[in-house]
C-alpha cells in the first residue's frame, strides 16, 4: 500500500508551516487538499502557500483551474491519485494538506467516486420529495432493498448521501457500495492540528485582518467583476461576503465582520468533521510548539511500520 501522510484541521492552526517542515524532514511533496486553492488568481482569500513559504518543496493541485471552472470531489480524487502515484514513483512521500475534510475522506475511504456523470437534478428532486412526503426512513428502506451494505453504512438522516447512493444505482444499475472501492488502498497517517477554541477564533480574526492588508478586497472585487457570484469559486468564504458591500447594501466593516464570522463557523464545522469522520492523531502546535518532536517521532514510527 502506498504511504500517504495527511495534515488536517481548521484554518489558522499552522498546517502549511508544518507540512513544509515535514516535507523537508521526510523527503516529501505536498498535495493541496483545499477546494479553493485550485483556482488561479485566488491567493489571499484561500491562504494559498506562497513561493517563499514553499521553500523549494514541490506542491500539487494548486492553480489548476480558472475561476469559471468547476472542481468536484471526483476531480480531486482523480487528480490526487495521479499526484500520489507520481510522488511515490519518484521515491518521495505524498503529504496531503488542507481543510476540506470531505475531499480527504473521499480519497482515503473511496467515497463519491461516481462523479458528476451520475447526478441527475430531476431524479434528485424526486427522491428528496419522497423523503419529505414519506419520511427519511422510507427513503432509507428503499436503499436497503437494493444496496444493503450502503444502507448499513449511511445513517437514516443523512438524506443527501442516501439520495446519492440511490442515484448511482438507478442510473447505472450498479450498487453504490460496489463503487466505493476502486482497488486502491493507502496506508495513511493523519495528523490533526487544533488549539483552544477562543485562541483559534482570535487567530482567525487576525488572519482576516492580515488578508485585508494584503489585498483581499481587490481579489473579491476581481471575482465580483468577472461574474464570480455565478461560479463555484465565487461562493468561497472570504469572497461572497463582500458582494453586498459592492452592491452598496452593507459597509466594508460589516463585510469584514461577516468574513470573520463565517470563517469562525467554518472552522467549527471543520473540527467537527475531522473528529467524526477521519479521526486523526491530534496535536496542538499553537500552544505547545515543542510537540513537533512528538509529531516527527510518530511519523517516523509509521514510516518504519512500528506500532503507534
Amino acid at each position: 500500500m502506498k504511504k500517504v501522510l495527511a495534515i488536517v484541521g481548521p484554518t489558522a492552526v499552522g498546517k502549511t508551516a508544518l507540512s513544509i517542515q515535514l516535507a523537508h524532514q521526510f523527503n516529501g511533496e505536498i498535495i493541496s487538499g483545499d477546494s479553493m486553492q485550485v483556482y488561479r488568481g485566488l491567493d489571499i482569500g484561500t491562504a494559498k502557500v506562497t513561493a517563499k513559504e514553499m521553500d523549494g518543496i514541490t506542491h500539487h493541485l494548486i492553480d489548476i483551474r480558472d475561476i469559471d471552472e468547476r472542481f468536484s470531489v471526483a476531480d480531486f480524487v482523480s487528480e490526487a491519485i495521479k499526484a500520489i502515484d507520481l510522488i511515490t514513483s519518484s521515491g518521495k512521500l505524498p503529504i496531503i494538506v488542507g481543510g476540506t475534510g470531505f475531499y480527504l475522506q473521499a480519497l482515503l475511504d473511496g467515497l463519491e467516486l461516481g462523479g458528476d456523470q451520475y447526478q441527475n437534478a430531476d431524479l434528485r428532486k424526486q427522491l428528496r420529495e419522497q423523503a419529505d412526503e414519506k419520511g427519511n426512513q422510507a427513503l432509507h428502506d428503499r436503499l436497503a432493498e437494493v444496496d444493503p451494505q450502503a444502507a448499513a453504512e449511511i445513517p437514516v438522516n443523512n438524506v443527501r448521501r442516501v439520495i446519492r447512493a440511490l442515484e448511482v444505482y438507478i442510473k447505472t444499475g450498479r450498487r453504490f457500495s460496489d463503487q466505493k472501492n476502486d482497488g486502491r488502498s493507502f496506508d495513511a497517517f493523519l495528523i490533526g492540528l487544533t488549539t483552544d477554541r477562543a485562541l483559534l477564533y482570535q487567530r482567525i480574526n487576525q488572519r482576516v485582518d492580515m488578508m485585508m492588508a494584503a489585498g483581499l478586497l481587490e481579489e473579491a472585487k476581481f471575482l465580483y467583476a468577472h461574474h464570480g457570484t455565478e461560479y463555484q469559486a465565487g461562493k468561497g468564504i472570504g469572497y461572497h461576503e463582500f458582494y453586498p458591500y459592492f452592491k452598496g447594501d452593507i459597509t466594508l466593516e460589516e463585510a469584514v465582520d461577516l468574513v470573520k464570522k463565517d470563517s469562525r463557523h467554518y472552522a467549527k464545522r471543520q473540527l467537527t468533521w475531522f473528529r467524526n469522520k477521519t479521526r486523526p492523531n491530534w496535536y496542538n502546535l499553537v500552544e505547545h510548539p515543542e510537540t513537533i518532536t512528538q509529531i516527527e517521532a510518530d511519523v517516523r514510527k509509521w514510516l518504519n511500520h512500528q506500532e503507534m
